[in-house]
């Protein structure tokens, strides 16, 4: 877990993923990497991790192996259905918000 203030954190997340949303609309391709890398920071700073551990967070990590998936065959140059970049944001959109609010509790 993270050394740094809850508060901070939170802030830190909100300011990225805030400055991510342009990026995403405008070029969803360029843009999931980025957004993997801001979950996947907020999965390991709540205690959450990235490894499947049984119970709800589970659905979390299933989210985001399904999203870092799509990006890295992005990254590989790899063709990928448009259809699977949206259901990655969505997955990503869905995963920061619940830890978001998991945070703000």
């Amino acid at each position: 877990m993270s050394q740094q203030e809850p508060g901070l954190e939170l802030h830190e997340w909100e300011t990225r993923w805030q400055e991510l949303e342009p990026a995403l609309a405008d070029d969803p391709f360029a843009a999931l990497p980025e957004a993997c890398d801001l979950v996947e920071q907020t999965l390991t700073e709540s205690g959450i991790g990235t490894e499947r551990a049984g119970g709800e967070t589970d659905e979390l990590v299933t989210g985001y192996e399904a999203a870092r998936e799509t990006a890295t065959r992005i990254e590989r140059g790899e063709p990928v259905d448009p259809g699977d970049v949206g259901a990655a944001i969505e997955n990503l959109r869905a995963i920061y918000e619940s830890i978001r609010d998991g945070r703000r509790a």
